[in-house]
């Protein structure tokens, strides 16, 4: 079997390295030429080495910083209807957020066609960065009729989700959601809040959440890091043979003589 390439064991040297913890996420790796002088190996096996890390989603280059370890990937089931804070417990980590920004705006015609309103109704906007072990995670914009948006920003955002406020605070049960999900480009405003280059991949999510009776309750869209978070969901196949199949008689049904 053919040797690894030099840089392909720095790479894995500095992957178990991670996996075990001797870098805990968050961490800066160490530089580039305590890296050469290291590994003694040229410069450009060790910046393909920490490339193919960056890739993998392992590392992550912060602007004038350096290069930092990322924790793993979190999850987020798509069969069933969760805050954040519930997706980054079950991955053992700790949610926080940062508000943004808070206040009430008119209802632009997206955002109307969402909440069930008249375009230029008035709604509560609470823009807010989602982190996990405090790395951020996610950018989201959330439109809330203006009553109880209200009564949802007298709450402090940076502990209390907005989920757990609805249902547990005021009453108002979460019942289903529907989700529109697309790659995008980061825009300058989210590029900036989550701390990564204007034009960098994300998720880009719509989510319109209602309570009983079908009615919309909470719109957001929400912007995830394309290299922190995966959604899992699962399909069922409708076959079309059984759609045109007819179906057999049941043995118990009596025939006519």
């Amino acid at each position: 079997m053919a040797e690894a390439p030099l840089y392909g064991r720095v790479e894995e040297v500095l992957a178990s390295e991670i996996a075990r913890g001797d870098y805990q996420p968050g961490d800066r790796l160490p530089s580039e030429d305590e890296l050469l002088a290291r590994f003694d190996v040229s410069r450009i096996t060790v910046r393909r080495a920490v490339q193919n890390l960056i890739q993998r989603g392992v590392l992550e280059i912060r602007r004038g910083l350096g290069t930092f370890v990322l924790a793993p990937k979190v999850s987020q089931d798509l069969t069933k209807l969760t805050g954040f804070v519930e997706d980054t417990d079950t991955h053992g980590r700790k949610a926080s957020a940062r508000v943004v920004s808070q206040g009430v705006v008119a209802a632009s015609v997206r955002v109307a066609q969402h909440l069930g309103i008249s375009k230029g109704t008035r709604v509560m906007r609470i823009e807010r960065v989602r982190l996990a072990d405090s790395v951020p995670m996610s950018f989201d914009e959330t439109y809330l009729p203006l009553e109880i948006g209200r009564e949802v920003v007298r709450n402090d955002l940076r502990v209390k989700p907005i989920f757990t406020l609805l249902e547990e605070k005021y009453g108002i049960p979460l019942t289903e959601a529907e989700y529109s999900l697309e790659a995008a480009a980061a825009s300058a405003h989210v590029a900036n809040a989550l701390n990564i280059s204007e034009g960098t991949p994300i998720f880009r999510i719509e989510r319109t959440s209602y309570t009983t009776a079908g009615k919309p309750i909470d719109y957001e869209v929400l912007s995830y890091r394309g290299d922190l978070i995966r959604f899992v969901t699962r399909l069922a196949r409708h076959s079309k043979l059984d759609a045109s199949q007819p179906k057999a008689p049941s043995p118990l049904r009596k025939r006519k003589r």
